[in-house]
């Protein structure tokens, strides 16, 4: 049973028992050869999502996962690791994004969107990336806020963020520096624009790159390819009812770079909307 597993690909995706993740996991169960894993840090409400992809005829598996909590990261990656020995397709698509008319001080704003966009995000890679199979898959669902936020951000703020040899660490760093700011509420002045989400996104964009290098670096032989995508303008809870796309359209891209035939060399950390890719 176990080397039966072994052998099965899987396919994991955050935060996907609504919108965005949810329409992924649907394309993933038509597309994907091996077993596709919906999760959600609530329990109830992702195994309510997996009957609702039943009823339609789909099987995906569910596993909980809390982008937030660490021990439920390293939890979930113990979990593939065994029965799977591994993980071919993560798809990073857990945020959050307060909406426009909320009365939160933005300081707190800019820390819980940050918190979760980028630094949880940045924490299931550092646990997942130990597990991540040769040929494996790895898709950071960012936005095109990214670029808007970053023309945005002042010349020496938007120099750093498309310097090819920024660190980590740096990275890190800055993303701090916006939050300590914004509590201030000194992030205007300090050259950041005003909006916690598109800040928290051009973390994921630069984060992916800095990524793909070092995978590069490290495993250039398992031909594992890493990229951020924008899913486009989607009708979600965090988008509204007015936007253009369906979560099944705003689904494509990144299931395009999920399934990245075997043997492909590119993209590999680049941003890509539309299944096309963008300058940073």
């Amino acid at each position: 049973m176990v080397s039966f597993y072994m052998s099965t690909r899987v396919a994991v995706v955050t935060g996907s028992n609504k919108g965005i993740g949810l329409a992924i996991v649907r394309a993933l169960c038509k597309q994907f050869e091996g077993d596709v894993y919906l999760t959600a840090r609530n329990v109830g409400r992702g195994e309510a999502a997996v009957k609702a992809l039943n009823s339609e005829g789909l099987k995906p598996m569910f596993h909980q996962l809390d982008i937030d909590d660490l021990n439920s990261i390293k939890t979930a990656a113990e979990f593939f690791k065994q029965k799977y020995a591994g993980v071919d397709v993560l798809i990073n698509n857990a945020a959050i994004a307060f909406k426009v008319a909320d009365t939160t001080p933005f300081g707190t704003q800019a820390e819980v969107t940050l918190k979760t966009n980028f630094f949880s995000t940045r924490n299931m890679w550092t646990v997942f990336n130990e597990i991540i199979k040769p040929g494996g898959r790895v898709v950071n669902v960012s936005s095109m806020v990214s670029i808007s936020a970053l023309n945005k951000c002042n010349l020496d703020l938007q120099q750093r963020f498309r310097n090819e040899n920024i660190t980590e660490e740096e990275l890190v760093e800055l993303m701090q520096r916006f939050v300590d700011e914004a509590k201030k509420s000194e992030h205007k002045e300090r050259g950041w624009p005003d909006t916690a989400y598109g800040v928290s996104k051009i973390g994921v964009t630069v984060l992916s790159m800095i990524h793909a290098r070092r995978l590069t670096k490290e495993r250039p032989n398992d031909g594992i390819l890493l990229n951020a995508c924008c899913p486009g303008w989607v009708r979600t809870d965090m988008a509204g009812p007015k936007a253009p796309k369906s979560p099944d359209e705003g689904a494509v891209t990144p299931v395009y770079l999920a399934l990245l035939p075997p043997g492909a060399k590119e993209p590999h950390g680049q941003f890509v909307s539309e299944k096309t890719v963008q300058k940073w």
